[in-house]
């Protein structure tokens, strides 16, 4: 039995073992509106909805795809942005006893005709500004109904028309299967009530590319989401039921948005300002109007945040706790944000696999210390092992694989027995990640043991984008690595040798890219060279390209 010395550095408040609720996931959002019925739910562009119209929604919302078919296990997929409906197909679905498959709007059609076909969904609910997007491929999925969800039926009166306008225009497309309008539905469904979900069933199916870099979809159970819940409770222990008021701009169709922005913020009861999509002053304006207390962000954005109400001379001083995840934090934007709103700004850290908190600087009482992920929260264990074996246990200092076990990883990946049997090991999620443990139980990133990249918080995975670019006809080989960007943590960036007497400029390499990738994963650079570094075997040194990378940028 290894020691762990972070418990030394709790804060009083924050207990070193919690019990975890034995609870379905639905249970949140029920509990919530029992107690809290008369408390703002969500804000969207200024319309308001209340925790009983939220269950309320969501009742009909599972009425409906009961009588459409939708039996318990079923996966229901659904594409949008955070807007009010995503949060009741959502819990709609987990109601009925189905499991949700969020999908990225971001990506490609071929990514999430894979994604709609691995994961075996039948009813896919989508906004109808994407229906456009996603209708060509259906047929070659085994989607049975598609249910469209109009926005504009929850903004303010005044914005219907145009919003109804613009949406409508993307909609008008054939599609074979039946088409149902979710929010016409939803004046006659019945409410239903809850289906009795076992702790261990799926609830979310979520797709990453993981720790092995191939898309695959993590298990996470009503208990692995539940229990995630309760342990970021206990750590943001001073924050108040049906008194705060969260920045929802992390989208939910990502893990730490669905856990910290809606699952969280549905468990206190708090008021939810849904953004669509991150706009600096949009968001800061938000943020002042409605009072904001609790923003979960990436780096890039909190320093979009602060220059932007710096500049516009807009007061965001109501900001309490910020925990950050995505991209290590560094100390220039910590010190920006914090002196233009006075908040609590911390690093945390997660993965898909593990719901996805595991580690949080201390908020109150104890050090945040600028540098390092903070500690592994409540009934959280962590050691750091040998990379050649991942069984040796290192000393303090000592650079190994972050290896994670708690109650909130993962139940395995999605018909990938193999990719979970490699990560998950006698109890144990192997993240990838080489990190270090101060001898005071702080943990810090060093590096990736595999090749992920990421961008403002988003998995991007090299192999994936190489073989996009290695279809444009100028191309002989390529290699693909993150190159440090002070806001956005990495971007995409290509080396590519080309076929011989080509000569192709970087734009239409990008231009290719963008027809195949979602956007975050279009490479921001190009660099032709004559030859890619290999081993004696023909394998790419990415490492090598890497350092040559950093060494330009210095």
């Amino acid at each position: 039995m290894h020691d762990k010395p972070w418990l030394t550095k709790y804060p009083s408040a924050v207990p070193r073992q919690i019990t975890i609720r034995q609870a379905a996931l639905w249970e949140l959002m029920q509990s919530a509106a029992e107690r809290y019925q008369e408390s703002v739910a969500t804000i969207f562009y200024g319309a308001k909805l209340k925790y009983s119209d939220l269950i309320e929604g969501v009742a009909r919302t599972g009425g409906f795809l009961q009588a459409v078919g939708v039996n318990p296990s079923d996966r229901v997929a659904i594409l949008m942005p955070n807007v009010p409906s995503f949060i009741m197909a959502f819990y709609g679905t987990i109601f009925v006893g189905g499991t949700v498959v969020p999908l990225n709007p971001l990506l490609s059609t071929n990514e999430l005709e894979f994604q709609l076909i691995d994961s075996g969904a039948e009813t896919l609910i989508v906004a109808e500004a994407l229906v456009e997007k996603v209708a060509p491929i259906l047929i070659r999925t085994l989607v049975k109904r598609v249910v469209v969800s109009s926005i504009s039926h929850y903004v303010p009166i005044y914005l219907r028309p145009v919003v109804a306008l613009k949406c409508r225009h993307h909609s008008n497309v054939a599609i074979h299967i039946p088409v149902y309008k979710l929010e016409a539905e939803l004046r006659t469904a019945p409410k239903t009530k809850p289906y009795p979900a076992k702790l261990n069933d799926p609830a979310v199916l979520l797709y990453t590319g993981g720790t092995t870099g191939i898309c695959k979809a993590a298990i996470l159970t009503h208990f692995n989401l539940v229990a995630n819940v309760d342990q970021i409770r206990a750590w943001l222990y001073a924050l108040q039921p049906a008194r705060e008021v969260v920045a929802c701009v992390l989208p939910f169709f990502h893990s730490y948005g669905m856990t910290v922005g809606m699952n969280l913020a549905v468990d206190m009861a708090a008021a939810m300002v849904l953004l669509p999509k991150f706009d600096p002053l949009e968001t800061v304006r938000a943020i002042h109007k409605y009072r904001v207390t609790l923003l979960p962000g990436v780096p890039s954005m909190y320093m979009a945040i602060a220059r932007t109400a710096q500049r516009n001379k807009i007061d965001i001083s109501s900001v309490k706790v910020c925990v950050s995840g995505g991209a290590p934090l560094i100390r220039e934007i910590y010190e920006k944000f914090v002196s233009v709103t006075g908040a609590k700004l911390v690093e945390g850290y997660g993965l898909t696999e593990a719901s996805p908190v595991t580690h949080v600087n201390p908020i109150w009482d104890s050090e945040n210390r600028i540098g390092s992920i903070g500690l592994p929260i409540p009934n959280t264990d962590c050691r750091i092992v040998d990379l050649q074996t991942g069984t040796k246990d290192l000393a303090p200092g000592e650079e190994g694989e972050l290896i994670i076990r708690g109650p909130q990883i993962m139940a395995g990946y999605w018909n990938r027995p193999q990719e979970t049997t490699q990560t998950i090991r006698d109890g144990w999620l192997y993240t990838g990640d080489i990190a270090t443990m101060d001898p005071d139980g702080y943990f810090r990133i060093v590096d990736r043991k595999k090749d992920m990249i990421i961008v403002g918080g988003f998995n991007v995975y090299p192999r994936e984008v190489e073989e996009v670019i290695a279809k444009h006809p100028c191309v002989e080989e390529c290699a693909v690595i993150g190159e440090l960007h002070p806001l956005r943590g990495e971007l995409v960036k290509a080396y590519i040798v080309l076929r011989k007497g080509a000569h192709p400029e970087p734009h239409e390499i990008i231009a290719f890219c963008r027809q195949h990738l979602a956007i975050y994963k279009v490479p921001r650079s190009i660099e032709f060279v004559s030859e890619l570094p290999k081993t004696a075997v023909g394998k790419i040194l990415r490492r090598e390209l890497r350092k040559s990378a950093q060494e330009i940028s210095n």
